[in-house]
């Protein structure tokens, strides 16, 4: 059966929905990306849901650091909602499945379940619950509950087949009679994902489910979901991208830390390179430098994911982060400079001077002092620095300055090639490599150049 969508011609709703259990990594910004790029490609809006409905395991210092986490992508949501602050709805939805004899309890333990799916297996059959709590009398359940079990709630599926046009993988289906009915409710009375995630995709307005190839299975049961909870019964529009693994194969984990958004901020990432990253990897479209998510909004899309997991190189993160620096302007980083200490009337210049050397942001320190402050000169012979220092051009100076100047120490000592320029770059700068000189030297300015070469 195919169901009707929700969507329309009208502003999508999108929504990321991490649970607040860990820090969020590469893998899981890949989702959050492509929803918020979807919804502002097409004016829309982004709903960041917190799923914390597993109370023991979520933590607010979670969810704090993952709104942080978002926000340094750029990505500000529209709308912050907490499932732990929604249970009244989840209730709500849960006594309108009773009513239309669409939930039932289970009094299986785990270990009664494990085995029935062994015996299925070994009949070579599929794990697929035998319903046997829906078989069950109501003397039968009080005798069960007078033995101290607590009932598991299940969600009674139709069995018929699924078809839907996933905007990833194109035309997708799947047989619910190959499927156990799913869990709602555990003994414990807490809530497993499947229904709250529905009941505030209705309650939301979310038109299109953007997420992981791993929830391919939920599709077909919360489609059912949406046939019965929701007012026109109508589901969303369904997108379910390929998945991102580490170099080595490994799969991305919240609880690991691997590639967590957090480390790759203190390792000086560049967040548009991660963003870009995330979405083009494993995607028809080259993996390029954007200077915005306006840009990468008009590249990316999940329509253009592979149907195979794709392996992130941290490598090509730190080469993209370096290319997407280099391509900043001034304005795109003068308050990130400011808070390094770097203003004033030459911030501009040295900015454009020195980025083409820089592998992150937080290395422009390094080279302010060479421009603009004090140093310890490296001179290996003072008679070719003195030299060099009396043929210094005055001032004013430009980017022709070095050229002018170089050949006129070429011609005072004979000096050539690497004789002539390193010992000048070691005088100037302190240092073996760096910036061009001819953009540098004018910075640096005449008195300090001066007083570098003759120590004075």
């Amino acid at each position: 059966m195919t169901m009707a969508s929700t969507a329309s011609n009208s502003a999508p709703v999108v929504r990321f929905a991490p649970s607040p259990t860990g820090r969020i990594h590469i893998g899981n910004a890949r989702t959050a990306v492509f929803n918020y790029l979807f919804a502002r490609k097409r004016g829309g809006r982004f709903v960041l849901r917190f799923d914390d409905t597993d109370l023991e395991r979520s933590r607010a210092e979670y969810a704090d650091a993952i709104e942080a986490d978002l926000r340094w992508l750029g990505i500000e949501p529209d709308v912050i909602v907490r499932q732990s602050e929604r249970f009244a709805l989840y209730h709500a939805a849960m006594a309108r499945l009773r009513e239309m004899g669409r939930i039932y309890a289970c009094y299986e333990t785990q270990e009664e379940l494990d085995r029935k799916r062994k015996r299925l297996a070994g009949r070579g059959l599929p794990p697929v619950y035998d319903r046997a709590g829906l078989a069950l009398g109501e003397a039968e359940r009080a005798a069960l509950e007078a033995q101290g079990r607590k009932p598991h709630w299940r969600f009674r599926l139709d069995t018929e087949v699924i078809e839907w046009n996933d905007l990833a993988r194109g035309p997708s289906r799947i047989d619910c009679s190959s499927l156990s009915d799913p869990v709602m409710v555990r003994e414990d009375g807490a809530y497993l994902y499947t229904l709250p995630s529905v009941v505030d995709d209705i309650d939301l307005g979310v038109t299109h489910i953007i997420r992981g190839e791993d929830h391919v299975t939920n599709t077909a049961v919360q489609i059912q979901l949406f046939r019965v909870l929701s007012p026109n019964g109508a589901a969303p529009d369904f997108a379910h991208h390929n998945l991102l693994a580490a170099a080595s194969g490994e799969g991305l984990s919240k609880r690991s830390g691997a590639l967590s958004l957090s480390s790759l901020r203190e390792a000086g990432v560049e967040p548009l390179a991660i963003a870009a990253l995330a979405v083009l990897t494993g995607s028809s479209d080259n993996v390029q430098a954007v200077a915005s998510l306006d840009e990468l909004a008009d590249i990316a899309d999940v329509s253009h994911a592979s149907h195979h997991m794709a392996k992130f190189d941290e490598s090509e993160l730190a080469a993209l982060s370096a290319r997407t620096l280099h391509a900043y302007g001034f304005e795109k980083v003068q308050a990130r400079l400011r808070d390094l200490g770097i203003e004033g009337e030459q911030a501009e210049a040295f900015w454009l001077t020195v980025r083409p050397n820089l592998e992150r942001l937080g290395d422009a320190p390094v080279w302010w002092p060479v421009a603009c402050g004090d140093i310890t000169p490296i001179v290996e012979d003072a008679g070719f620095a003195h030299a060099a220092a009396e043929v210094l051009p005055q001032e004013p100076w430009d980017a022709s300055t070095w050229k002018t100047w170089t050949e006129a120490v070429k011609a005072r000592t004979g000096a050539k090639g690497r004789a002539l320029f390193h010992p000048l770059r070691l005088a100037l700068t302190g240092r073996e490599s760096g910036p061009e000189l001819a953009t540098l030297l004018p910075l640096i300015g005449r008195t300090r150049a001066l007083a570098r070469l003759t120590g004075g």
